[in-house]
């Protein structure tokens, strides 16, 4: 086996119909998002748009960029990185809500 082909052997066939149900829970919740801005929720409104964002690019990382098929370092940088900046998010609402 060459090394182009043991490169290629570990991949994974992912059916189409789970694209599918990724992309309709992806404009589920672009619908909540929309629904969601719509409704007076004072502080909680940037909170809800954030975890809903979150989900949306969680779904795109894990799924359309086949992070959740990739060697657990690969996993583990990513969340690294998303971890930091959640706390500098968490920081940066800090700062915002009692100024």
């Amino acid at each position: 086996m060459t090394q182009h082909e043991s490169e290629h052997a570990d991949h994974h066939v992912v059916p189409y119909g789970l694209y599918v149900r990724v992309w309709a829970a992806l404009l589920l919740l672009t619908a909540i998002t929309v629904t969601a801005s719509t409704l007076d929720m004072k502080h909680v409104t940037v909170l809800t748009a954030m975890v809903i964002a979150v989900s949306k690019a969680l779904l795109v990382l894990l799924y359309f960029m086949h992070i959740r098929f990739e060697k657990r370092i690969y996993v583990w940088m990513i969340l690294t990185v998303l971890g930091a900046y959640g706390v500098f998010i968490g920081l940066t609402f800090t700062d915002y809500w009692y100024r």
